[in-house]
C-alpha cells in the first residue's frame, strides 16, 4: 500500500531519498530564487507600502538560498560571505526606486537586480557544488560591477534622503559607513586577501569615502549626480587598493584608473544640472 506523501513517517531511508531529490535539482536554485525575487519586486512595485515586508522577505529568500548552497557544499560554509552583495544590492535598488517616477526605469532596475542574483548565484553553485565546472575569476568579475552598482544605488539614496527628507548628514554618513564596510570587506574577501592585510585598508578606503561623501553633500549638485560623482572615486580608489593588495599595481595601472576617473568627472561637471 502506497504511503501519502503528506504525513509521511520520517525514516532514514525517506531523508535519504528527499536528499537525493533536492540535490538533483538544485541546479535550478538561481532561477527559482530570482523568479521569487522579481515576483516579490512586482508586488513591491503595484504595493509601494509594502516595501518593508518586502524588503524582509527578499533578503531573506536570498539567505534562503545561500544557505542551502554553503550547507550541501564541502569548499565553504561561510554563506554570510557570499550574500552580502545580492542582499545589499536588492536592498538599495529598492531604496533608491522610491525616488523614482518612471515606471519604466523602475521595472529595469528590477530586471537588472533579477539578472545579476541569477548570475551570481549560478557562479556561486558551480563554486560551491561543481567546481570542475567554475569558470576562474568569476565571482570575482561579477562581484567588482555589482559592488560598483551597490555603491551607486546606496549614495544616490543617501543623497536623496539629504535632499527630500531633510535628515542630518551625520545620521546619513552613519548608515553610509557602515554599507561601505560591507562592501569594502566584500571585495577584499571575494578577491581572497589576507583580512588582517587587507583590514587597514578596509580602514582606510571608508574614511576617505566618508570624506569625500561629507564633502559632496554640500555641493549644489542633484543627488544622482553626487551620487555618480562619489560612485567614481569609489572606482578609482578601490580599484587602486585591490591591485595593490594583489601586486597587480603598476604605472599602466595607475593611469589608467586615473584617466577613467578624471574623464567621467570633466563629463559629469560638463553636463551636470546644478540645483
Amino acid at each position: 500500500m502506497t504511503q501519502s506523501t503528506i504525513g509521511k513517517k520520517l525514516t532514514p531511508e525517506s531523508l535519504v531519498y528527499d536528499f537525493y531529490i533536492f540535490m538533483k535539482h538544485i541546479y535550478l536554485l538561481p532561477l527559482l530564487i530570482s523568479i521569487i525575487v522579481f515576483i516579490f519586486l512586482e508586488v513591491f512595485f503595484y504595493y509601494p507600502k509594502m516595501i518593508y515586508v518586502i524588503f524582509v522577505l527578499i533578503n531573506l529568500t536570498i539567505f534562503f538560498a545561500f544557505w542551502q548552497l554553503t550547507k550541501i557544499s564541502n569548499i565553504n560554509k561561510q554563506w554570510w560571505n557570499f550574500l552580502i552583495l545580492p542582499a545589499l544590492m536588492s536592498s538599495t535598488i529598492i531604496a533608491y526606486s522610491i525616488f523614482l517616477n518612471n515606471k519604466i526605469l523602475i521595472q529595469s532596475l528590477f530586471i537588472v537586480d533579477v539578472i545579476f542574483l541569477y548570475f551570481y548565484l549560478r557562479c556561486v553553485y558551480y563554486y560551491l557544488i561543481y567546481p570542475q565546472s567554475y569558470e576562474l575569476f568569476s565571482i570575482e568579475n561579477i562581484s567588482s560591477y555589482g559592488n560598483w552598482l551597490t555603491f551607486f544605488f546606496m549614495a544616490v539614496t543617501v543623497y536623496g534622503l539629504q535632499s527630500f527628507l531633510n535628515l542630518p548628514v551625520w545620521l546619513l554618513e552613519t548608515v553610509m559607513l557602515a554599507i561601505i564596510i560591507l562592501i569594502v570587506y566584500q571585495i577584499i574577501w571575494v578577491n581572497k586577501i589576507d583580512f588582517k592585510k587587507g583590514l587597514p585598508y578596509i580602514l582606510i578606503c571608508c574614511l576617505i569615502l566618508i570624506e569625500l561623501s561629507w564633502s559632496i553633500s554640500f555641493l549644489p549638485f542633484n543627488y544622482n549626480i553626487a551620487g555618480l560623482i562619489l560612485a567614481i572615486g569609489y572606482y578609482v580608489l578601490i580599484g587602486l587598493t585591490k591591485d595593490h593588495l594583489l601586486d597587480k599595481l603598476d604605472q599602466k595601472a595607475l593611469k589608467a584608473y586615473l584617466a577613467v576617473g578624471l574623464t567621467s568627472l570633466f563629463l559629469i561637471l560638463l553636463t551636470a544640472q546644478w540645483l
